[in-house]
């Protein structure tokens, strides 16, 4: 018996045969996979980030503060910029939103317990479920007279019915897709879950379009509604590794039994803090971004493709006939997206002016011979959004 047998022989059950969590890392020109922040952290701001690492490095001998107090005070003032005041009692944070998740699932998921998402959505949801014993169960999109991603409050509900799950999953912005969800359908969802921990993935909401709500707004009153934010993509801070979240402060609480001690290392603390004091100018990107994300879904529709109108910084497009084979096409041009799994559709990241201009140009070259007059939605098993 080799040794990769002898270790599935002893892995857990439930985890046999998966794959893991993994975009392609390839050194190419243009990289649009990932939903990176292409531009570089502004240099004022990594003196600042340079310096309060340095501080703290002489005291390197000593744990972390463990219940990072003042990025929590930081974080809580950034969120209240949006109107809605946040306490730092109501804020919690980790190495990456993923590991905001992970608490979240060990504290309220597990074993004979069941969490729903409306897939295609972000794929670490299923996989952060699996690994903590939490059975994942894929609930579905499309909309009866509405795009094919859509999700609505009645067709939420009656799955949320259907399945009775111990935490359910919203993304708004939803990736890969970049549609937006109402408010009304949060609530819809919250409402029609009494026993449930409500999850809205945020990571995006810095990108949305104006009008756009954030269920920050709706946390006053609900103590199983949480809104996970992340500092990697409009912070460009993606390096930075810093999810966080907010919800009423006894879930906060309980998030306490689950996590490791010391958790959010002193450097990571220093970095996150600097960027946070400098908020205004880590955010100048956003708008940039934004205009190249427009630009990406109306000259995709003029090559006779399928953009789906988006919120966050990347669009999903379809109209393809072999979307791998069109991924590998662009590849060959040094141009890397994302294929997401779902038949006819890749994914585009919203880079600078010139990241776009060459995915567009490489895209206008490869649209003659690789679009198709019809777009059904399949996911495929095992995609990765």
């Amino acid at each position: 018996m080799d040794s990769r047998t002898t270790v599935e022989a002893m892995l857990r059950a439930d985890l046999r045969g998966r794959t893991a969590y993994g975009a392609p890392q390839l050194d190419v020109p243009v990289a649009l996979n990932t939903n990176e922040n292409s531009y570089p952290v502004p240099a004022v701001v990594v003196e600042a980030m340079t310096k309060a690492v340095a501080a703290a490095a002489s005291g390197l001998n000593r744990y972390p503060d463990r219940e990072f107090t003042a990025l929590r005070e930081a974080l809580a003032a950034y969120l209240s910029r949006s109107g809605t005041v946040i306490g730092a009692d109501q804020v919690w944070a980790g190495n990456g939103s993923n590991e905001v998740l992970l608490h979240l699932l060990q504290a309220f998921g597990g074993p004979g317990r069941t969490a729903l998402g409306f897939t295609p959505a972000y794929s670490m949801h299923p996989i952060i479920t699996t690994t903590t014993g939490t059975t994942w169960v894929d609930g579905l999109r499309g909309v009866a007279g509405g795009g094919a991603f859509d999700l609505d409050a009645a067709s939420a509900v009656e799955q949320v019915r259907a399945h009775r799950p111990d935490v359910v999953f919203l993304c708004s912005p939803n990736n890969p897709t970049g549609t937006a969800l109402s408010l009304d359908t949060v609530v819809a969802v919250h409402d029609a879950a009494p026993d449930a921990l409500i999850v809205v993935d945020e990571a995006y909401a810095e990108f949305a379009r104006p009008g756009t709500p954030s269920a920050l707004t709706l946390l006053e009153g609900r103590p199983r509604l949480v809104v996970t934010r992340t500092m990697s993509k409009a912070f460009a801070l993606a390096g930075g590794r810093l999810g966080y979240l907010a919800a009423d402060p006894a879930l906060v609480d309980a998030l306490r039994l689950v996590r490791m001690p010391y958790h959010l290392a002193t450097q990571t603390q220093a970095v996150a803090l600097a960027a946070l004091e400098h908020a205004d100018l880590m955010l100048e990107t956003v708008g940039a971004i934004k205009a190249e994300r427009d630009r990406l879904v109306a000259e995709l529709t003029a090559m006779g493709l399928d953009p789906v109108p988006s919120d966050a910084n990347f669009v999903l497009f379809g109209g393809l006939e072999d979307s791998h084979t069109t991924w590998s096409a662009l590849l060959e041009r040094g141009v890397l997206v994302r294929d997401v799994g779902i038949a006819h559709y890749l994914r585009v990241t919203a880079g600078t002016p010139q990241e776009t201009t060459a995915f567009l140009q490489a895209m206008s070259d490869l649209a003659p011979q690789h679009r198709t007059t019809s777009t059904p939605m399949t996911l495929s098993p095992g995609a990765r959004p």
